[in-house]
């Protein structure tokens, strides 16, 4: 099981918040909700947003921490979309989201996540999660047969890929962007909700960094899509 703080699963969380928020107007929205929805199913477990980290050299914030009696998790959002327009959730509420466009930095950023993670996640009583939450299908697909090769395509995330060891950005050409990971992570995407309309159907990636409160290692935990 992939468990938050020791105490819940990440896909409890998911399926509990789609229930009611299957979609949300930003980032920060998601990391709110989520925060409330994980209260709703371990009220031991306390959440922390916009938690500072010491001992970088330089300003760093984690966008949340959870606190339980048997362990903590450091938890990194990224919430990407393409345009979509429309309502959804109980109660019924009007979407506008906005095209971000760039997926290639949004893969970049999401495996920097990872990282941070790593260096974050080092105590046997802490692990972490890095969460991405998405409509955009290029993000979950595979690249098809004869595709030439883009700048990003070490940092592809798409369902079925695995990350590890160094990463490099434009085959190496732009050394700022490389990207070195410790563990191995399986990438598996698990089904969100399903709205109406082009890119209604919403996704999500949960990568668990390090070890697990309880002594269970996620590093290599994975769940089919549903």
């Amino acid at each position: 099981m992939r468990m938050i703080a020791g105490r819940v699963p990440v896909d409890d969380v998911m399926v509990m918040l789609s229930r009611h928020r299957p979609v949300f107007h930003s980032e920060a929205d998601l990391q709110h909700s989520f925060a409330r929805v994980l209260w709703e199913l371990a009220p031991d477990v306390q959440s922390r947003l916009e938690v500072p980290q010491r001992g970088s050299g330089k300003a760093e914030y984690l966008d949340l921490q959870c606190l339980g009696p048997h362990g903590s998790t450091a938890i990194e959002f990224k919430y990407f979309t393409r345009g979509w327009t429309g309502t959804a959730g109980t109660p019924v509420e009007d979407y506008a989201l906005k095209a971000h466009g760039a997926t290639d930095l949004a893969r970049l950023h999401f495996v920097r996540d990872i990282a941070r993670l790593e260096r974050f996640c080092r105590r046997p009583d802490q692990n972490g999660l890095a969460l991405m939450l998405s409509n955009e299908p290029s993000l979950w697909t595979p690249p098809g047969p004869g595709r030439r090769r883009t700048r990003d395509d070490d940092f592809r995330i798409h369902h079925g890929r695995g990350l590890a060891g160094t990463l490099l950005w434009a085959e190496g050409t732009y050394e700022p962007n490389a990207c070195s990971l410790r563990g191995a992570y399986p990438l598996r995407w698990e089904t969100y909700s399903e709205q109406s309309g082009a890119g209604g159907e919403f996704r999500y990636l949960a990568v668990f960094v390090g070890s697990s409160p309880g002594g269970a290692d996620h590093t290599t935990g994975a769940q089919p899509v549903r």
